[in-house]
């Protein structure tokens, strides 16, 4: 599958069908603290990914 990393435009693939949480838990990246996004839908951490799948990963980012 393609990975996009947002904002940096940083682009990976990954070989393989897996879980978002489990994609997540390969890249080191806590779950709480991105976005995944196929198309226009959000991604919970139990839907299933495909190889076929293009998805962004956004960061979480707040403030005040």
């Amino acid at each position: 599958m393609k990975i996009v990393f947002s904002p940096s435009g940083e682009e990976s693939e990954i070989r393989g069908v897996r879980r978002v949480h489990a994609l997540l838990d390969r890249l080191e990246i806590l779950p709480g603290t991105v976005l995944v996004i196929r198309g226009d839908a959000l991604l919970t951490e139990d839907e299933v990914l495909s190889e076929e799948d293009s998805i962004e990963i956004r960061s979480v980012v707040s403030g005040g």
